[in-house]
């Protein structure tokens, strides 16, 4: 069990085994994090936002480096980013074990980080009206 009562949170004495931090300026993510909370919490995970001011000196991270991707901060203290982070949570349930399994054949955690990526570039476009410009996709 992690305590990160003094680094992160707001003195409410929130203790977990994990956290996963997310973009809670982007909708997509917000709604997909709420979503998520309570199976995490069946599990010890809390969810925090990258938005607060004390999370790139948690995590380690310049400013403009963390809002980049979905982080996951395990009980031992490591990190993981992106796609990394979502295999490493979905370690902790069993109807998730494919995604796992196939993150360990070869190719597949590049063809996850790629997935992740490409979902992750346009984020703030999924059920909202784009700002940013996508290139299209080559076939």
């Amino acid at each position: 069990m992690i305590s990160l009562t003094s680094e992160f949170t707001d003195g409410k004495g929130r203790h977990a085994r994990g956290w996963v931090f997310f973009d809670a300026e982007c909708g997509f993510c917000t709604r997909l994090a709420r979503r998520i909370a309570p199976l995490l919490a069946t599990r010890g995970i809390s969810l925090a936002k990258l938005q607060d001011p004390r999370v790139p000196k948690l995590l380690g991270l310049p400013p403009e480096e963390v809002l980049r991707e979905i982080r996951y901060l395990n009980a031992d203290g490591k990190q993981f980013g992106g796609a990394d982070a979502i295999v490493e949570v979905a370690r902790e349930f069993w109807w998730a074990a494919p995604l796992v399994w196939f993150s360990k054949i070869p190719g597949g955690i590049q063809i996850l980080r790629a997935g992740y990526r490409c979902v992750a570039s346009r984020r703030k476009c999924i059920g909202a009206t784009c700002a940013v410009r996508v290139a299209p996709l080559r076939s």
